[in-house]
């Protein structure tokens, strides 16, 4: 699995011009699932993102997780993350995991989230969405779980 996490002032997301999940001061998860990705993935991108250390205290530092300020979460699948690139000039998404495969990963992670005690919206799997995001910082981060490193290796070498 792999996670573009933002720090953000605030966000939503759309579908058909409808506000179907919104958050104040938080996180944006844009989250991707590859084919080789199992629960295991899901439990270490929820627990590591949780307790990412990206919000300042109070002398400007990176020192508190989303869990210490009980920040919000906007999870938005995205299976875009992996895009192949390296050929051509049209992205190859042939890494990224089937929807009856990634679906059930994503509703994983979130339900995780929500077991450490972050509120969470989230997007609509395999709809058309509009995303607003305000980013703070900005801070983006990438976080990939153990499986996307054993997989990008893999790919690497036998190309």
């Amino acid at each position: 699995m792999r996670a573009v996490v933002q720090r953000v002032r605030e966000a939503s997301v759309s579908v058909d011009e409808t506000v179907i999940g919104e958050i104040g001061a938080g996180l944006v998860i844009l989250l991707g699932v590859s084919h080789d990705d199992k629960e295991s993935d899901a439990r270490f991108l929820a627990q590591k993102i949780a307790t990412l250390r990206i919000f300042e205290n109070a002398d400007g530092k990176f020192d508190l997780s989303a869990l210490d300020i009980k920040a919000s979460a906007l999870v938005v699948s995205q299976f875009t993350l992996y895009a192949d690139t390296r050929r051509g000039r049209r992205p190859d998404f042939i890494d990224a995991a089937r929807p009856e495969v990634a679906e059930p990963l994503i509703e994983r992670f979130v339900a995780l989230l929500r077991e450490q005690g972050l509120n969470v919206e989230t997007g609509q799997f395999r709809a058309r969405m509009l995303v607003k995001i305000l980013n703070d910082g900005p801070v983006t981060v990438i976080v990939d779980s153990p499986a996307s490193f054993t997989a990008a290796a893999a790919t690497t070498r036998s190309r």
